[in-house]
């Protein structure tokens, strides 16, 4: 069955232009026009991956990504009119996996889609389970814990930490992640630096010690 895509817009030219196209790529699609109506509906209808508007009445979206991040993993992709980069950074920190400014080519669209759906779909062969100290990377069950306490991360981020942990004490640059990590979209790139800073906050607060150390200049390192 084709995967679902849920188009949260307040726009309805947008959301024709996304669902049209979307439609045509083989997807199937479900709309919502404001943030109470997106969450009854991705809590109903259960959507491979949401494209969300920042600007939402009722809810926004920043509230709408950060409820919904504490329920699933589901992959957003935050949509935009807003160019200042601190706009995208915050979408981002609250759990957003990529994001894309309005006015945008449904082509690249299609392609933030794909990639970001390929890239939370399990294709990267890495071990199933990371054991380092007291924190476990379980990827069958999409899990992690420190002290068998549990560590929620965005799909970026446990792929980071999936990635890291696998080559522990060996430096990755960005390109090495980029190039591990294939199929992400690009702004992936530009973004690097903010899913490391929530990933290293999050495992400091489960264990009180940096796990993530900067090698400036070239890249990160997972810390033994």
């Amino acid at each position: 069955m084709p995967q679902l895509i849920l188009v949260v817009d307040d726009e309805p030219k947008i959301v024709r232009l996304a669902r049209d196209y979307l439609e045509k790529n083989n997807f199937r699609v479900v709309t919502a026009s404001d943030g109470q109506s997106a969450l009854t509906t991705a809590r109903r209808e259960k959507p491979d991956l949401i494209i969300l508007d920042l600007m939402l009445p009722n809810i926004d979206g920043r509230e709408v990504c950060k409820i919904l991040r504490k329920e699933s993993d589901i992959p957003i992709i935050m949509l935009t009119a807003l160019s200042e980069e601190v706009d995208q950074i915050t979408g981002l920190e609250i759990g957003a996996d990529d994001y894309i400014t309005k006015p945008f080519s449904p082509r690249a669209l299609i392609a933030r889609v794909r990639a970001l759906l390929r890239r939370t779909s399990g294709d990267i062969k890495l071990p199933n389970v990371i054991r380092i100290g007291n924190l476990e990377i379980d990827s069958e069950k999409y899990s992690v814990t420190y002290q068998d306490n549990p560590i929620k991360l965005t799909p970026n981020e446990f792929r980071l930490l999936q990635l890291l942990a696998s080559h522990a004490g060996q430096t990755l640059t960005r390109e090495q992640i980029l190039e591990n990590l294939h199929g992400v979209a690009s702004s992936f790139d530009r973004s690097i630096d903010s899913h490391i800073k929530n990933l290293r906050k999050k495992l400091e607060q489960a264990s009180n010690q940096n796990m993530i150390e900067t090698v400036y200049g070239i890249g990160y390192r997972f810390i033994e």
